[in-house]
């Protein structure tokens, strides 16, 4: 219950976002999507990125033999993760030229 109320809060910082001008709210509010956009996004690709070596890693070990097998595909898809976070960071970057 409390996890839905902060996210609520944090929800309704962006409110002020659709005002006529520009105030002191708003550019609060573009912060805050900022530091979200790429805190949220870094969250997420490390988790991703810790789940994918873990079933890499298992089939390895289980499977010394398909090492090669297993090792390509497996950076390519940290290479795709890692790509999700850039783009956040890109997010960020544009809302904070907005400030």
């Amino acid at each position: 219950m409390k996890k839905l109320l902060l996210l609520a809060l944090l929800m309704s910082a962006s409110f002020p976002l659709y005002a006529a001008e520009m105030g002191e709210m708003a550019t609060f509010g573009i912060a805050l999507g900022a530091g979200l956009a790429i805190g949220i996004a870094a969250l997420g690709g490390g988790i991703g990125q810790g789940m994918a070596m873990r079933g890499a890693l298992e089939g390895i070990a289980r499977n010394p033999n398909a090492t090669d097998k297993i090792m390509t595909p497996m950076i390519i898809g940290l290479a795709l993760i890692e790509s999700l976070v850039i783009y956040a960071l890109v997010i960020a970057f544009m809302l904070q030229g907005k400030i």
